[in-house]
């Protein structure tokens, strides 16, 4: 039989798309290292079978695994199941660093708009909201961004109790007394029909026609912040008092777009 011919470490960056470099720095990891080095020359050789290894390590690399995870990950190569969970919690960790990447690039644009003097908000005004009944779920959500989760147990629950719903606004109420990054106590709620009663988890309000000073945001979630503080102003420039928790209410949102760009939300605050 014959020798099988090692490569030249050259030939095996060609082939492998890894630079000499890359070659040398997952060797010094215990990555991958040469099948063969020359004891006299230092010349570095690997075996035409680590090719698939090599190309493995690339694409691991491209898609933001550390050299670390790259060398617990590799010898999965041959357990194609366990290497596609850690793709998948991979996919996970990417989807998640892509909105909080969303959410910065919106961020730079509200800052952008604010020192060219203009101002994040369509609307600020001061309304009345008539009265309505609402089916409502409060709970404690991590943090703001995990709203979604308290409006897939109420609308969940929502479809079991087959409540009647109505075609009034639908929102979500911030009762924290003062603002809190996680433990987010929040109530969201949907407008039924005035017959329609919930059972527990959820619960069943009548709302009172209330006095509210609003903003209108147009866009991603991420402009409420903006918005509360120019509502803040706007009340103070009124000599409005807080008559109760902020609220938000949903007129376009992820159940009408998949795009950001065109949500529409008011910001309420309940004033007298």
């Amino acid at each position: 039989m014959a020798e099988t011919r090692l490569l030249r470490i050259g030939e095996f960056s060609t082939l492998t798309r890894l630079s000499v470099r890359m070659l040398r720095h997952y060797d010094a990891h215990g990555v991958l290292s040469p099948a063969s080095i020359d004891e006299f020359t230092g010349y570095r050789f690997y075996a035409p079978d680590q090719v698939a290894d090599a190309l493995l390590i690339r694409q691991l690399r491209d898609v933001g695994f550390s050299v670390s995870a790259i060398a617990a990950l590799l010898p999965l190569r041959r357990e194609p199941e366990l290497l596609r969970r850690a793709l998948v919690v991979q996919r996970e960790h990417l989807v998640t660093e892509a909105r909080a990447a969303e959410l910065r690039l919106a961020r730079i644009d509200q800052l952008i708009s604010i020192t060219q003097g203009r101002t994040i908000m369509a609307e600020l005004t001061t309304t009345i909201h008539p009265a309505h009944r609402v089916v409502a779920l409060r709970t404690i959500i991590p943090t703001y961004q995990d709203e979604g989760q308290a409006w897939d147990q109420l609308m969940t629950e929502v479809m079991n109790q087959h409540l009647p719903l109505a075609d009034g606004p639908c929102g979500a109420t911030f009762h924290d007394p003062e603002y809190k990054e996680v433990d987010v106590d929040v109530e969201v709620w949907v407008a039924v029909q005035p017959d329609a009663t919930a059972t527990a988890p959820l619960t069943t309000c009548d709302v009172p026609e209330q006095r509210v000073a609003v903003a209108l945001v147009k866009g991603p979630y991420d402009l409420i912040g903006a918005a509360v503080d120019e509502l803040g102003t706007h009340l103070d420039a009124e000599g409005l008092t807080i008559a109760g928790p902020m609220y938000n209410r949903y007129l376009v949102g992820p159940a009408q777009t998949d795009d950001p760009a065109q949500y529409v939300t008011e910001v309420c605050i309940p004033v007298s």
